[in-house]
């Protein structure tokens, strides 16, 4: 039988093969180092540029939010690629880019006047937009785990994931309020502030542990909301310190490519391109 005459592959081979593969993982992570800075860049945006969003201004303020959020959708997807070759690594990929495509389309869609006007919209919308971002920072947290070296652009994209982390509360956030108006007290509310302003400022004060109380949940799932925002935030920053740390304390893998040999073959690949 076929089965029984195939000559199993000597342990030293199957070792071989590791080698090669953990070699190749750490060129397409390091090959994407570069996308990290841009990552911090398109995260803090939405931030700076919320102010001048209005939904019922100029056609100029009304563009602030599509463009804005489709820039990040781009450079999460330029960021963080496949990671391996497995067929699953592919297909998750490939949902992670779909589900982007469809939450960018989708803020695009909001400044058509009857679907902005209808309030589930806005739900199904920042639904997507939240499921995106939070896709995002899982594979970020991947991708910083098995990044071969510290470096700058590195650490740029450690705190472009601590950017991003408040964002996706925000954004849950107002999905939350587009649903259930009774979510969160909302204080008072500056003018011309958007929901989605107004919303991932109570995210960044929470996340950073501020907590004016100037804007508050009240029901039961703002608050349970309140609470997995405050634990995620925790749990990312001592994630965060125990693996890019675990870069200097723990001894290279069997098989890893030394610093100066991993930018040896980087500069090789790119002298190719």
């Amino acid at each position: 039988m076929p089965w029984l005459t195939r000559r199993r592959p000597h342990p030293s081979e199957l070792r071989q093969q590791r080698q090669a593969i953990r070699r190749q993982h750490q060129l397409s992570i390091a090959a994407t180092e570069h996308q990290l800075v841009l990552f911090l860049v398109a995260s803090l945006l939405p931030v700076l540029v919320l102010p001048w969003a209005k939904g019922d201004g100029t056609l100029l303020e009304r563009l602030v939010v599509p463009v804005v959020m489709t820039l990040l959708v781009v450079q999460s997807i330029r960021t963080l690629p496949r990671f391996d070759n497995r067929p699953i690594a592919g297909r998750v990929t490939q949902v992670f880019q779909l589900l982007g495509l469809l939450s960018a389309a989708g803020c695009w869609l909001l400044l058509v006047p009857f679907v902005a006007a209808i309030r589930q919209s806005h739900v199904l919308v920042m639904a997507l937009l939240a499921a995106f971002l939070t896709f995002s920072a899982v594979r970020l947290v991947q991708m910083l785990a098995r990044v071969p070296r510290v470096n700058l652009q590195v650490l740029a994209g450690a705190a472009g994931g601590y950017v991003h982390l408040g964002l996706t509360g925000g954004v849950i956030a107002t999905m939350m309020q587009h649903h259930n108006p009774t979510s969160f007290n909302l204080g008072h509310v500056l003018d011309h502030e958007s929901l989605l302003e107004r919303l991932v400022y109570f995210s960044y004060i929470t996340v950073s542990t501020l907590g004016y109380g100037d804007v508050v949940p009240s029901n039961v799932y703002g608050e349970r909301f309140v609470v997995l925002l405050g634990i995620s935030s925790t749990m990312y920053v001592s994630l965060l310190v125990a693996l890019l740390l675990g870069r200097f304390v723990a001894p290279p893998e069997p098989g890893t490519l030394s610093p100066q040999e991993l930018e040896d073959a980087l500069h090789e690949a790119r002298s190719r391109n």
